[in-house]
């Protein structure tokens, strides 16, 4: 696991936005997996940004999504559908035959589950996955004590989970489902490349808990340690906790530039 220490926000979307572009200048028909809520909106705004400054082609590329809420019904401003296409697909300037996610709405749900998961499977496999942090440690919405070898399927969600989503339906934890599809975690291991962004000091015990604490369904997040190619991205405040942040600095500022990130 790479763990990257950036000053804000906006320099993690924009280091972010970089490595997207540079897997997109050598596979331009890349499969994007891409997180909802507040914390990617900088890699999106600095992605979008790099479209028609020439620096980025994203025509071919391709997005899915990571979660879906379960009952909301279609076109919902805030399932997460309407979300991607509104933050991801549309300011990219790509249309909806580019993206595919799960079928929140479906009358069985879990068969809805499977095809998505074998879709993605089908599709090549996700190339670059992004991901948050929740507050509990969880990815997607795997909540704590989550399989780590689970795939996509129905999840319930924490009380937790559901305070800190109000915010998007009018502070209102009445109108937040209390189920949603998720990619699972070993779905998410799957991925070529995932790489998690995580800014502000409420997410500081959650970092610290997923790359220095030991692998445990707990900390669902944890388990990104076991995959070989992960990337952490974190702002000052959301490193606060970590011990080894001066060591992450130091091997971060060696790295060879041809690596990437």
């Amino acid at each position: 696991m790479e763990v990257v220490i950036v000053p804000d926000a906006t320099a993690g979307g924009e280091l972010i936005a970089e490595a997207i572009a540079s897997l997109l200048s050598r596979k331009p028909d890349a499969l994007l997996g891409v997180a909802t809520g507040s914390t990617p909106l900088p890699i999106y705004r600095a992605l979008a940004a790099k479209v028609p400054a020439g620096a980025v082609d994203a025509s071919r590329a391709r997005i899915c999504q990571l979660d879906e809420y379960v009952g909301l019904p279609a076109g919902h401003p805030e399932s997460y559908r309407s979300v991607v296409l509104r933050e991801v697909v549309e300011p990219l300037g790509l249309s909806e035959a580019s993206f595919m996610g799960p079928d929140g709405s479906a009358e069985d749900v879990q068969a809805a589950c499977e095809a998505y998961d074998r879709a993605l499977a089908e599709a090549g496999g996700v190339d670059l996955q992004l991901l948050g942090i929740g507050t509990d440690g969880h990815i997607g919405f795997n909540e704590p004590c989550s399989s780590l070898a689970s795939r996509t399927r129905i999840k319930t969600l924490t009380e937790q989970t559901r305070v800190d989503n109000a915010r998007f339906f009018d502070d209102d934890i009445d109108q937040v489902p209390h189920h949603v599809i998720t990619q699972g975690i070993g779905t998410i291991l799957d991925s070529r490349h995932p790489i998690l962004l995580a800014t502000g000091e409420g997410k500081a015990e959650a970092v610290a808990q997923t790359v220095e604490g030991p692998v445990a369904s707990i900390v669902p997040a944890s388990a990104l340690q076991l995959h070989p190619h992960a990337t952490v991205v974190v702002d000052e405040a959301a490193a606060s906790k970590l011990k080894l942040a001066d060591y992450f600095r130091a091997t971060y500022a060696a790295k060879p530039a041809w690596q990437g990130l």
